[in-house]
């Protein structure tokens, strides 16, 4: 009755088809991201994201799952993750995170991103790069981590490391495997725990995702039953993307360059999927 839910570990060629996913994914937040401009509403970006998916054949695992009405979750400000795109424009200085996934032929990826509209305001330029850094920290983890549980000690050691006011790392909500479905065993906590999760071995896939507040860790959920909010209205980022490990090291599913860029400076050089022993 105590067992944990059982991982779904993928073979080469089924994480070759999540690559394609998160490829298409990566153009479609590229243009989402690229779209979120003052006086531009965020059923707007709903509207250039699915376009992308269109073009490239793929489909949303976003729209309709539980009844979430939208391709993409767009957190505004005090949002934490979850919001639902609408009428509302955005404005000048205002910190977005905008997270979404395909499907291609049954694969699923997801990937996040937090963008600053018009003029940013240093503490939350800070924000977004302390919560973009702490995920590539867990993803270099992950990379000789012998437990899944490694990923979110290594975020929790970068976060609680970094000069400055202390931000916080929402303890609620955390990343999650991935593969036949969006959300699947094991959870990724984005902290450290007692907990250390299942052991990581070859075809598993990851979606971590460490969501950062300037404030306080509690939040609440509005009456549309989707949004989570801040209850002390500080503001919140939202980092996350789709891993791969495999027999030749990881690769990040939901990056153009499989995340070479990023992991490099931390020593961790990811391995092309089609260069697997």
């Amino acid at each position: 009755m105590f067992r944990q839910p059982k991982v779904e570990y993928k073979t080469t060629s089924q994480m070759l088809v999540m690559r394609d996913a998160g490829l298409v994914l990566s153009r479609a937040l590229d243009h989402a991201v690229a779209a979120a401009q003052v006086g531009v509403t965020t059923a707007q970006l709903n509207e250039v994201f699915e376009g992308v998916l269109r073009e490239e054949g793929a489909t949303s695992n976003f729209l309709g799952y539980h009844g979430f009405p939208a391709s993409i979750c767009t957190s505004v400000n005090h949002e934490v993750v979850h919001g639902i795109p609408g009428d509302y424009a955005l404005q000048d200085g205002d910190i977005i995170s905008i997270d979404g996934g395909a499907v291609v032929r049954g694969w699923h990826s997801d990937s996040a991103r937090t963008a600053i509209v018009g003029t940013p305001r240093p503490e939350d330029v800070r924000l977004s790069e302390v919560t973009e850094e702490a995920l590539w920290r867990g993803i270099a983890a992950l990379a000789s981590a012998r437990f899944v549980g490694d990923i979110g000690a290594a975020i929790d050691d970068y976060v609680s490391s970094v000069p400055g006011p202390a931000l916080g790392i929402l303890e609620d909500y955390v990343g999650h495997g991935i593969g036949t479905q969006m959300h699947q065993a094991p959870d990724v906590l984005n902290y450290r725990s007692s907990n250390r999760g299942p052991k990581v071995r070859a075809g598993l896939c990851l979606a971590i995702e460490p969501m950062l507040v300037q404030g306080g860790l509690e939040t609440a959920v509005l009456d549309d039953d989707w949004t989570v909010v801040t209850v002390d209205g500080k503001r919140a980022s939202q980092w996350e993307h789709s891993v791969a490990v495999h027999d030749g090291g990881i690769w990040v599913l939901s990056a153009p360059d499989g995340g070479a860029s990023r992991l490099g400076p931390l020593g961790v050089t990811p391995v092309p999927l089609d260069e697997t022993p």
